[in-house]
C-alpha cells in the first residue's frame, strides 16, 4: 500500500480507522463554528435533533461570531444577532459580538484551532484553518446543527492535489498571487471535494498570515480543504499569538510515497502579480494584462487579506500620499485586534490621511451587505476572495481580485497598477506582535 497524505492521516486519526481517499468515515470534531447568518438555522436543527434542553457536544470548543451583518443593517439581522447571543449564553458557548472580528480571524487569533484539529464551520471559507495545519472545512447549517449535538460528522476522505512551489517570490508578489495562479490553472471547480496541499521551499518560507491566504481560497477551486503542513514556524506563530504552547507531535505530514491525485509544480521566481478579472476567481492573469484599467473603488479586507500585515502593506504604499482623484477606498480589518494595532502603530492615521474609509471589523462589503456596496457600473479592485456578478453590490458592477500590494499601488493612480513599480515590504510573523504603547 502507498503511504498516506496529510488529509488521509488526519481523518484516519479522527475516525479511528485506516482511512484512504474515497472512503466514508464518521469523524470526531474538534472545533465547530457558525456566525450570524448560518447560526440560527443550525440552532433549529440542533433543537430538532437533540431537544430544547440538550447540551452542546463541547461548549468550550464551540464558537459563534456576529460578523456578517455587523453592525445590524436591518431588523432581521438584529434578530439574528439576538438569536446567536441567546443560544450561546444558554449553552455556554464562546460568542464574539459585533466588531470582534471575522470568524476565521478570531478562531486563529484566540487559539481555538491548533495543528492536527478537525474543524467545521458553517461558512465556506472555513478552509482557512489549514494554514496552521488543521483540516478546516465548510459545512451546511443542517450538518453543523447535527454535529453540535453529536460531536461527529461523516466525511468522504478526499483525494489530494499537491501544489509544490520552489524559489523566491519577486518583490511585490505575495501568497494572494500564488493562490490566484493556482485557481487560474486548475479552474474554479478543478479541486472539487479534494484537499489542496501546499508544499515546497516557497511555502515553507511564507509567514503564517500568508499561508492562511492559500488555505482560505482553496474553496475558490472547489477544495474540501487546503492545508499547509505545520512546522516550527507554525508553532512559534501560535505561541506568540495565543500564549499557548503548541505540541507538533499531534500534527500530520504526508508520507514521501503518498498517493496524490495530481502534482502541480511552480517556479516562484517566474510568478508575476496576478489579477482575477470579472466575474470568476479563475480568470487570473498577469497584472500587465489588465494594467491601466480604471477603477472606482478599492476594497482592503476580508478573511483573506484583512490581517494587520496586509493592511500595513497598503498603508506603507500610501504613506504621505493621497488616493487618486475620484477613487474611494474602503478598509475593513479582519478583527478588533487588527483594528487596535492599526490605531496604535499609525496605520489608521496613514490610511485616513490618504482618504480611506475605515470600518469596524467584519464582512460587510465582501458579500455586498453594507459598509461600501457597489453601484451600477462601478469597478472595484479588492483583496477579497470572490468576484461573481453582484458579489459586492450591483449586478452591473465589476470586481477584480488582487493582493494588498496591487490594491495599494493602484490606489495611487486610480487604475490597476503593477506593484513591482512601487516599493513594497514583506512582513514576517512577528509584526502583529509589536509591543503596543
Amino acid at each position: 500500500m502507498p503511504g498516506k497524505t496529510l488529509a488521509e492521516k488526519l481523518l484516519s486519526e479522527k475516525s479511528g480507522s485506516d482511512a484512504r481517499a474515497g472512503d466514508y468515515v464518521e469523524a470526531q470534531i474538534d472545533v465547530a463554528m457558525a456566525h450570524d447568518i448560518t447560526g440560527p438555522l443550525a440552532f433549529q436543527t440542533f433543537h430538532e435533533v437533540a431537544g430544547e434542553d440538550a447540551d452542546l457536544f463541547a461548549p468550550d470548543r464551540t464558537i459563534f461570531t456576529i460578523d456578517h451583518h455587523a453592525p445590524a443593517d436591518g431588523v432581521q439581522a438584529a434578530n439574528n444577532h439576538n438569536a446567536v447571543r441567546d443560544f450561546a449564553a444558554k449553552h455556554g458557548a464562546n460568542q464574539f459580538d459585533v466588531g470582534d472580528g471575522i470568524c476565521h480571524a478570531v478562531l486563529v487569533e484566540e487559539g481555538f484551532v491548533k495543528p492536527g484539529d478537525l474543524v467545521i464551520g458553517a461558512d465556506s471559507h472555513s478552509t482557512t484553518y489549514g494554514g496552521i495545519g488543521a483540516f478546516g472545512t465548510g459545512v451546511g447549517s443542517t450538518d453543523l446543527g447535527t454535529a453540535l449535538a453529536t460531536g461527529e460528522l461523516w466525511f468522504r476522505v478526499p483525494q489530494t492535489m499537491r501544489f509544490d512551489v520552489h524559489g523566491d517570490l519577486q518583490d511585490g508578489v505575495y501568497a494572494k498571487d500564488l493562490i490566484l495562479r493556482f485557481i487560474g490553472d486548475v479552474g474554479f471547480d478543478g479541486c472539487t471535494y479534494k484537499a489542496a496541499e501546499y508544499t515546497g521551499s516557497t511555502i515553507e518560507s511564507l509567514p503564517v498570515h500568508e499561508r492562511l491566504v492559500l488555505s482560505n481560497m482553496a474553496i475558490e477551486m472547489g477544495g474540501k480543504t487546503g492545508i499547509v503542513p505545520p512546522d516550527e514556524r507554525t508553532a512559534e506563530y501560535l505561541e506568540r499569538q495565543t500564549g499557548n504552547d503548541i505540541d507538533l507531535s499531534d500534527a500530520f505530514h504526508s508520507d514521501d510515497d503518498a498517493d496524490y491525485e495530481s502534482v502541480h509544480t511552480y517556479d516562484a521566481t517566474e510568478l508575476a502579480p496576478q489579477v482575477s478579472k470579472p466575474s470568476n476567481p479563475e480568470n487570473a492573469v498577469d497584472v500587465t494584462d489588465v494594467e491601466g484599467t480604471e477603477i472606482d473603488q478599492l476594497f482592503v479586507g476580508t478573511c483573506t487579506n484583512g490581517r494587520y500585515e496586509d493592511i500595513k502593506i497598503v498603508a506603507d504604499i500610501l504613506a504621505g500620499e493621497t488616493l487618486a482623484p475620484n477613487v474611494r477606498m474602503v478598509v475593513v480589518p479582519a478583527s478588533k485586534s487588527v483594528y487596535t494595532h492599526m490605531l496604535h502603530t499609525g496605520v489608521f492615521e496613514t490610511l485616513t490621511d490618504a482618504g480611506a474609509i475605515i470600518q469596524n471589523a467584519g464582512c460587510g462589503p465582501c458579500a455586498g451587505y453594507h459598509q461600501g456596496v457597489l453601484g451600477d457600473g462601478d469597478i472595484c479592485l479588492a483583496t477579497a476572495n470572490r468576484n461573481f456578478p453582484g458579489r459586492e453590490g450591483s449586478m452591473d458592477s465589476e470586481v477584480y481580485l488582487a493582493s494588498p500590494a496591487t490594491v495599494g499601488a493602484s490606489a495611487l493612480y486610480g487604475e490597476i497598477t503593477d506593484p513591482r513599480d512601487i516599493e513594497t515590504n514583506r512582513y514576517d510573523d512577528t509584526i502583529f506582535a509589536e509591543v503596543l504603547p
